[in-house]
């Protein structure tokens, strides 16, 4: 049997030959999936965060929705696979169902196409107990299985943090810019800093920031009572050289109608920098 070769240049080198590596002189291979070869996807989006709970997926359904009342073909991809929040709030139900072109997604009350995993399962509530692998994989299924037909944009809600899902979404997809969502504790600076640094070494363009919960309105005077002290946003923006596209309020409005599966009705006047900067991609 032939000996395996190694890289020079690295020691810990665990390839089989040095074929096709970057040291050598050969083409890294592209590690991107092909779209559905029945769909046509123009701009793919990827909606993230550095931690949980600063609300990703309404941001996400936030600039659909916002697309969608402009007449484009908006779909999303739903690849927070073990905490699925998008058919809930757009009120959506499987089982989806599918033909030798692909696994349709559902629609929504207005026309957004969605793709989920909660949309395959006999029981909603039940847990997805998967490994990383897996997970992955599911995600790249949705890009390349998905009948998504025609779309102006593809929204990708993606899970918090920087492991096994956004590495996959950021090699499988031609993203062509995220938008990182946070919240304005002093926390801000890290988690921010983790997203875009992930961004740059995936070579992904970072659109913009966008800060959930910055305020509550009160509803007799109208005050704006920042519940969790002053913004650190726009400090943490300035330092690394991107924009803030929007401060959203906690809104109990909005949180009603995301319970009751009515998303679609919402306008979000908040996200009007961050709508702008998508469209103008």
């Amino acid at each position: 049997m032939a000996e395996n070769k190694t890289c020079s240049s690295a020691s810990n080198c665990n390839r089989a030959s040095c074929e096709g590596c970057p040291s050598q002189g050969g083409a890294q291979k592209s590690l991107l999936e092909e779209c559905n070869p029945f769909s046509s996807v123009k701009k793919v989006i990827g909606v993230v965060s550095g931690k949980g709970g600063v609300g990703k997926s309404f941001v996400t359904a936030s600039l659909a929705g916002a697309m969608r009342r402009k007449g484009y073909e908006v779909g999303i991809l739903d690849a927070d696979i073990t905490g699925p929040s998008i058919p809930k709030m757009y009120g959506v139900h499987g089982p989806a169902e599918g033909s030798d072109m692909g696994l349709f997604p559902i629609a929504a009350a207005d026309g957004t196409k969605i793709m989920s995993l909660n949309l395959l399962m006999e029981d909603e509530e039940a847990p997805v107990v998967w490994r990383g692998p897996v997970i992955a994989s599911t995600v790249k299924q949705f890009w390349h299985d998905v009948y998504w037909g025609d779309l102006d944009y593809l929204f990708v809600d993606m899970p918090p943090g920087t492991g096994d899902v956004p590495l996959t979404v950021f090699q499988s997809l031609p993203v062509d810019g995220i938008l990182i969502v946070t919240s304005p504790q002093d926390l801000v600076q890290l988690i921010v800093k983790k997203a875009v640094n992930m961004a740059n070494m995936m070579k992904i363009p970072v659109l913009g920031l966008v800060e959930n919960y910055s305020f509550l309105k009160c509803p007799d005077c109208g005050k704006e009572i920042r519940l969790f002290g002053d913004s650190k946003v726009d400090a943490a923006a300035l330092q690394m050289g991107i924009p803030v596209l929007g401060k959203m309020p906690l809104d109990p409005k909005y949180a009603g109608l995301a319970d009751q599966g009515k998303f679609h009705e919402i306008e979000n006047p908040y996200l009007k920098e961050a709508e702008d900067k998508v469209e103008n991609l």
